[in-house]
C-alpha cells in the first residue's frame, strides 16, 4: 500500500485549469498551422473546406451559447446566417462594397430581427418555443425567395469580396482563411466570457429552473432575450463570411434544414461546452464532405452515426475525447 502511495504522490499530475482549456488550444492551434500543412496538399481545396468548417462552427457556437447553455431549442436559428448573407448580396448589388459596412448592416438586420422574434417567441416554452421560432425562420426563408430583384429562388451571385478599407485583403485565400480563423476565435471567447459572467449563471440557471431565478429577484426573459440577440448576431456575422466565402447568396441558407443541422453540429460535438460545438461542425462538415464522394444518399449513412453518437457517447464527440462514453 505504501508503494502505491508513493507512486500515485510521484505521479505528475495536471491542472484542472490546464486540463479544462487543453483541448480549445489544441484545436486552434491546429486551426492556425492547417495552411502550412496545407502547402504538402491541395492547399486550395484544403483551404476552402476549413473555411467552411470554420464559418458553420461559428454558428454552432452562437446556436451553443443559447441552446446548451440557456436550453433554448431554437428551429430558426439559421434566419440570422442568411440575414448576414443577405445583408452582403443586397448591398453590393447596389454597389456597396465595404466590409464595414456590410457588418453594421448585418448586426443591424440581426439585432431588430433578433429582438422582434425573440420577444414573441421567449414568451412560449418548450414545442411552442421550437415552433414559433420555425414559423419565423421560413417567413424570412420565403421573403427571400419572393425578391425577385436579389434572385429569388436562384439567389445571387456576388461580383468580388467585401473590400477591407479600400483593399481587395479578402480575395487572397490565406487572408481570408485567417481573417474567419479570428472571428472564430473572437466569438469563442466572447461566448466563454458570457458564460463565465454573472450574466452566464443566471441564464444557465433559467434553463435549470427559471421559476426559482424569478423568485429570487431575476427576470429570466430579458436575459434570454438578450442571449438571443447576441447569439443571432453573431451568426449573422457568419452569414456575412459565409456569403464571402462561397461569393453566391441563396434562401437556402436559411432553410429550417439548415437550422436543423446547426442543431446537429451543436449535439454531435458536445451540448453546451462551446468548443464541441467547433469540433461537431468540423465532423459534420468532413463528413459530409467524405460521404458525399461516396454517393448523393450521404445522409442515409450519416444519420446512423450520429444515432451511434448519441447512443454510446456521452456528451458528444468532446464526450468520447474525455471518456465519457457510455456502453449499450
Amino acid at each position: 500500500m505504501s508503494e502505491l502511495a508513493e507512486t500515485d504522490l510521484a505521479r505528475p499530475t495536471i491542472p484542472t485549469g490546464l486540463r479544462r482549456h487543453a483541448i480549445p488550444l489544441i484545436l486552434f492551434a491546429l486551426l492556425a498551422l492547417a495552411p502550412l500543412a496545407a502547402q504538402w496538399g491541395a492547399a486550395g481545396y484544403i483551404l476552402s473546406l476549413l473555411t467552411r468548417v470554420m464559418i458553420f462552427a461559428m454558428a454552432a457556437v452562437s446556436l451553443d451559447l443559447i441552446l446548451g447553455v440557456g436550453g433554448l431549442v431554437s428551429f430558426g436559428h439559421a434566419a440570422f446566417l442568411g440575414l448576414g448573407a443577405y445583408a452582403v448580396g443586397i448591398l453590393m448589388s447596389h454597389g456597396v462594397s465595404d466590409a464595414l459596412v456590410h457588418l453594421v448592416a448585418t448586426a443591424a438586420a440581426c439585432v431588430l430581427f433578433g429582438a422582434a422574434t425573440g420577444a414573441v417567441s421567449l414568451r412560449t416554452r418548450g414545442v411552442y418555443f421550437i415552433m414559433i421560432t420555425l414559423a419565423f425562420g421560413q417567413m424570412l426563408f420565403f421573403l427571400a425567395t419572393s425578391l425577385a430583384a436579389y434572385g429569388g429562388d436562384d439567389g445571387l451571385t456576388l461580383p468580388s469580396r467585401s473590400l477591407v478599407f479600400g483593399s481587395k485583403l479578402l480575395e487572397n485565400a490565406t487572408a481570408f482563411y485567417y481573417v474567419v480563423l479570428a472571428a472564430l476565435l473572437g466569438t469563442y471567447l466572447l461566448c466563454r466570457a458570457i458564460v463565465a459572467s454573472r450574466f452566464g449563471r443566471v441564464l444557465r440557471g433559467t434553463k435549470e429552473n427559471a421559476v426559482r431565478m424569478q423568485a429570487i429577484g431575476f427576470g429570466p426573459f430579458r436575459f434570454q432575450l438578450t442571449a438571443y440577440i447576441i447569439a443571432g448576431t453573431l451568426c449573422g456575422v457568419a452569414g456575412f463570411l459565409l456569403a464571402n466565402h462561397t461569393g453566391f447568396v441563396s434562401p437556402a441558407y436559411m432553410t429550417w434544414q439548415r437550422s436543423g443541422e446547426l442543431i446537429i453540429m451543436v449535439i454531435l460535438g458536445g451540448l453546451g461546452s462551446l468548443h464541441g460545438a467547433i469540433i461537431g461542425a468540423a465532423a459534420f462538415v468532413l463528413l459530409e464532405e467524405m460521404l458525399a464522394g461516396f454517393t448523393e444518399h450521404w445522409k442515409m449513412i450519416f444519420g446512423p452515426l450520429l444515432v451511434l453518437v448519441v447512443l454510446f457517447a456521452r456528451g458528444g464527440i468532446l464526450g468520447l475525447l474525455r471518456g465519457e462514453g457510455r456502453g449499450g
